[in-house]
């Protein structure tokens, strides 16, 4: 058997290619960032041909930067940004639009719209979900409303509508020759067309929406030892390797974190912030803004399900201070800046930059910075970002424990935040649990090479993947709890604050 397994780690500001050894060790890699397209305030959006030719770029080299080649690989996984979306066309494999990114809020009109008809949580029975600019649904909507060469030939039959994972496994497999038009369960669960119930489209949403079904991707279990296909001699692999594993990238954090048990949860800080929690195979409704949620599948097994908190900034929130302020020249200065500040001085930062995602789901929020003062200076600022952070877990977790009935006891974490160590300490004590990093932080490209490598026999089961499992750190909490309680009752005011910014047109 091939020594190695590749991962392709299709992120919202990035893609990278890791290659993995049997005990889950780093061997190679390589990543490039992708533009950021911005057409109008609260517009978000990626070009795919990019996207797949990055792809390429870096599975080549990643190879070439360890002396492997494609024969090296016994499969490939792929993990990706969940709900973002596109249509192309089935015979050229051009786009007929940009990539229409998960952060995107142009679909608020047709939200609004849904929301009226049914109610925001009308879909959330079948779906988990309630209806919001999030999800895949109203952005291939929008499409379908706005470009019309899409809208015929998704009635023609030559429209192929997809995630990121369905683009980029299609061109793997063969493109217009032939390639497989798939998407995993945990992706499709994000489309809020998906029933969780069946594991298929729903045909009452898909009228609701106006969906043509011949466009959308075949649902497949995220473990499939079936393939979707093998990559293509002439492709970035030059060898036919096996494509039979893929997640959404929060679940495959949730599985490089061995999260296999029902009740263990795992945080992940990259430009959002993704809290997911295993139910076990029985779906969990949200009663407090909570998605319910695919965590994973084997194929011939029961789905494992989880609910989730989603917050759309994080990372992100880094970003902005780097570039739109310039406080900070590159962002892991953030720690030392915020470390020259004891506390926030009494500054908040509320990041609704393209609206508030859970438990709050309110999309004409607007981001804010409240409790200023003379007093406040940079450290501070820099400070309340990285408390942003942690006080929207926070908001999620509180949740979580309610819906769920389980108080949470510990926090695994993993992510490019997670290397910042005062933002994990603020987190422990925000949250007063345990909060733990793994060895391998690169969790989310991790838990796609696992899904690949069980499907195809290279690892023989869940109980290997949890022995790979090592703790790296662990922070516990040290915050007074009256300074606790204080802290979050600030931030739960800096947030009602942020509400009914943005008015309906009239």
């Amino acid at each position: 058997m091939a020594k190695f397994i590749g991962a392709l780690d299709l992120g919202t500001t990035s893609s990278r290619f890791i290659i993995f050894d049997h005990q889950g060790r780093i061997v190679g890699q390589d990543q490039m960032e992708h533009e950021q397209i911005f057409p109008q305030p609260g517009w978000v959006e990626h070009d795919p041909m990019e996207i797949w030719r990055n792809t390429q770029a870096v599975i080549k080299g990643g190879l070439n930067k360890c002396g492997l080649s494609g024969t090296d690989l016994a499969t490939v996984g792929i993990t990706n940004q969940r709900e973002t979306s596109l249509v192309w066309d089935r015979r050229s494999g051009r786009p007929f639009h940009p990539a229409i990114v998960w952060q995107c809020t142009r679909t608020e009109e047709i939200c609004r719209r849904l929301t009226a008809e049914c109610g925001q949580d009308g879909l959330r029975e079948k779906t988990g979900l309630p209806i919001a600019t999030y999800f895949s649904g109203p952005k291939l909507r929008w499409i379908l409303d706005r470009v019309p060469a899409a809208k015929a030939a998704a009635e023609s039959g030559d429209a192929l509508f997809g995630t990121i994972d369905s683009w980029i496994i299609w061109w793997l497999t063969g493109g217009p020759a032939g390639g497989a038009h798939v998407t995993d369960v945990t992706n499709a669960s994000r489309t809020l067309m998906m029933n969780l119930k069946t594991l298929d489209w729903d045909p009452e949403i898909l009228e609701l929406l106006g969906i043509p079904r011949q466009m959308l991707p075949r649902i497949v279990p995220s473990i499939d030892p079936d393939t979707w296909g093998h990559t293509l001699k002439d492709g970035p692999f030059q060898a036919t390797v096996p494509v039979a594993g893929a997640l959404g990238d929060q679940q495959a954090a949730l599985v490089g974190q061995a999260c296999f048990s029902p009740g263990e949860a795992k945080n992940t800080y990259g430009t959002g912030c993704f809290l997911l929690l295993n139910t076990g195979t029985t779906p969990v409704v949200s009663q407090r803004g909570l998605l319910t949620t695919l965590g994973y599948q084997v194929r011939g097994q029961a789905p494992i399900y989880c609910l989730e908190g989603s917050i759309a900034i994080a990372g992100a929130l880094v970003q902005w201070f780097r570039d739109n302020l310039g406080l900070i020249a590159s962002a892991p200065d953030i720690e030392d800046l915020a470390r020259g500040a004891a506390d926030n001085g009494g500054a908040y930062i509320v990041p609704a930059f393209a609206g508030l995602f859970a438990p709050y789901w309110r999309s004409e929020a607007r981001g804010a910075i409240v409790g200023l003062t003379r007093y406040v200076n940079k450290h501070h600022l820099a400070r309340a970002v990285l408390e942003a952070c942690a006080f929207q877990t926070r908001d999620i977790v509180e949740a979580m424990n309610a819906d769920s009935g389980v108080p949470l006891t510990r926090l695994k974490v993993d992510g490019g935040m997670v290397a910042n160590d005062l933002l994990m300490q603020i987190q422990a004590d925000l949250l007063e649990v345990p909060v733990i990093r793994p060895r391998v932080s690169e969790t989310t490209a991790l838990g796609a090479a696992y899904a690949a490598g069980l499907a195809v026999g290279y690892w023989s089961g869940f109980e290997e993947l949890q022995a790979n499992w090592e703790v790296d750190r662990t922070w516990t909490p040290q915050l007074p709890a009256d300074q606790r309680a204080r802290g979050y009752h600030f931030w739960r005011k800096a947030v009602q604050r942020t509400l009914d910014w943005e008015e309906p047109a009239q």
